[in-house]
């Protein structure tokens, strides 16, 4: 790892990682009812707050995907494939979540599948991901991309977890007494 950032196009450079956030929002946008699954909820007016963790989040995205294109990955060191197992074991994570929550109906809170295990794994799939990233192109500047990520992440969950006990009430306030924010196994409900 080096301090001076390496700057080089190249066809084995970390836009190879990154090129999976743009087919998921390309599929996202193509289809109407999961656009709306993701978007923002009709019922609710985001608050200013929200509204500027959404444009920080947008610029870092852009920023460190577009940095991608320049950064060379660590092929032929122990960075590379440590990276690339972290890389996958957030892509598998983001993909199953992604799945649950576009398939769950949208009156109800999504928990099942990865959602047992944590409230907020798109988030922790995230995470995972730019670490991945981070490792296998041994890249200080992702590995703090990945901890301003952790950081938006974590203001981003509390407002969303408001806006599930507004919407779902009880049943999500149930959902978060079993279920840890971010990683563990879920409680076991016991039956009255």
């Amino acid at each position: 790892m080096s301090l001076v950032p390496a700057f080089e196009i190249g066809v084995w450079n970390a836009w190879i990682f990154m090129i999976w956030s743009l087919i998921q929002n390309l599929v996202i946008m193509a289809d109407k009812k999961l656009y709306r699954r993701f978007g923002e909820a009709p019922d609710t007016k985001p608050s200013q707050g929200h509204k500027i963790l959404n444009i920080l989040s947008t610029l870092l995205w852009l920023l460190s995907t577009a940095y991608s294109i320049f950064l060379p990955l660590k092929l032929g060191t122990a960075w590379f494939p440590v990276g690339l197992v972290i890389f996958l074991l957030g892509l598998v994570t983001l993909t199953i979540a992604t799945i649950d929550f576009a398939t769950t109906p949208i009156n109800e809170p999504v928990a099942r599948g990865v959602y047992r295990y944590s409230r907020h794994p798109i988030y922790a799939a995230l995470v995972l991901i730019y670490l991945g990233v981070g490792i296998a192109s041994a890249s200080w500047i992702f590995l703090l991309v990945t901890i301003i990520w952790v950081v938006l992440f974590g203001i981003s969950a509390k407002d969303e977890e408001r806006h599930c006990l507004e919407k779902y009430g009880d049943a999500y306030r149930e959902y978060m007494d079993r279920t840890p924010r971010w990683l563990g196994t879920p409680e076991v409900v016991k039956s009255k």
